[in-house]
């Protein structure tokens, strides 16, 4: 075999395995910058990343996890990544601040963020009132961990800086920060909620893993973790921006077809905490959680800014443009082409 049909041969192996559509990408090599990887609340990353689809659609993504996303936001305003996947609300915030960002796919429908009280300080806890003077850990000051708590606050009609709020950030350090007695309080996703709620660590008053609960935190949806990228990245590249965008589809739909158990097992043994079966039921409690498809909901949109624009003074001052802040094009074609 002469070099040059080993070569078209091997362009034919890479075709049938899947890289075809990534085979011409603009851009193959990404950098992806994310805020506590392991909780459940980018469990569409770590299903992408950890049944190849990035590989898949021809592309090469470094992950570096954050503590949390105000950090992995700093380092897509800073230029240190690529793409991010982050809250949603970060994209309001940054056209605040003249700073644009665009949401490609949406991943979480609704927060999936729970606020528990200490055990120990239930006696003195009534209302949302009652956190001021209160150590709340949250993933990272200025997170949406954070976000929902000051939301919360302001809505009780006490102010959020008369509270102390404690950068914790997910998985093992968060549950350690409340069993070690940092903490009054803690404002986080799951798995770390589940297993503060089921050791009776902590009680919980505030939870947006549902629809009912969204509703009742943020009077109705709000989008949660989301893809995101400056405009010129998207403009410079949009066959990239397919590329992900179709293994992140990909993704959805397979978390939509397989049952907690199966999800639990694809993940790594770091993310379960020593308990398998404490995380499959976490996973069971946050599956309304994602996306099925990846689209936008404009009035969960609106929502989003309606809560923001209670604590935010920049969003409340700025004149918001939300069909700026994310575009479903790229989910429309991956509808068609995802199998």
């Amino acid at each position: 075999m002469n070099i040059k049909t080993g070569l078209a041969l091997a362009a034919i192996a890479l075709t049938v395995a899947g890289g075809a559509k990534g085979a011409d990408v603009e851009k193959p090599d990404l950098k992806l910058s994310v805020g506590g990887k392991a909780l459940l609340y980018y469990l569409p990353l770590s299903v992408v990343e950890r049944l190849g689809y990035f590989k898949d659609a021809g592309l090469n993504v470094e992950i570096s996890d954050f503590a949390g996303g105000s950090q992995s936001l700093q380092a897509q305003i800073g230029g240190s990544v690529h793409i991010t996947t982050g809250s949603y609300e970060h994209t309001i915030q940054m056209q605040a601040q003249g700073k644009p960002l665009v949401a490609v796919v949406d991943l979480g429908r609704y927060p999936g963020i729970a606020l528990g009280i200490a055990k120990s300080k239930m006696g003195e806890y009534h209302t949302i009132k009652d956190l001021v003077g209160m150590k709340i850990g949250v993933t990272a000051p200025g997170s949406s961990t954070n976000f929902m708590v000051s939301y919360l606050m302001i809505k009780a009609g006490v102010k959020p800086e008369d509270a102390s709020f404690i950068g914790v950030g997910g998985g093992a350090s968060a549950v350690a920060a409340m069993r070690h007695g940092q903490l009054d309080a803690i404002s986080n996703t799951d798995p770390v909620m589940s297993e503060l709620e089921s050791a009776g660590d902590v009680q919980i008053v505030a939870d947006s893993r549902t629809a009912a609960g969204s509703n009742s935190v943020y009077g109705g949806a709000s989008p949660a973790a989301v893809l995101y990228m400056k405009p010129e990245f998207v403009k410079a590249n949009p066959k990239t921006v397919q590329a992900l965008v179709n293994a992140f589809v990909r993704g959805l739909r397979w978390i939509h077809g397989h049952s907690p158990d199966e999800i639990a097992n694809l993940m790594p043994p770091e993310y379960q905490g020593g308990n398998k079966a404490l995380y499959a039921t976490a996973i069971k409690n946050s599956l309304e959680i994602y996306s099925p498809d990846g689209k936008f909901d404009p009035a969960a949109s609106a929502n989003t800014l309606k809560v923001l624009q209670v604590f935010d003074e920049k969003v409340k001052a700025a004149t918001i443009d939300l069909s700026k802040t994310y575009d479903e094009t790229f989910v429309d074609v991956a509808a068609k082409e995802v199998k």
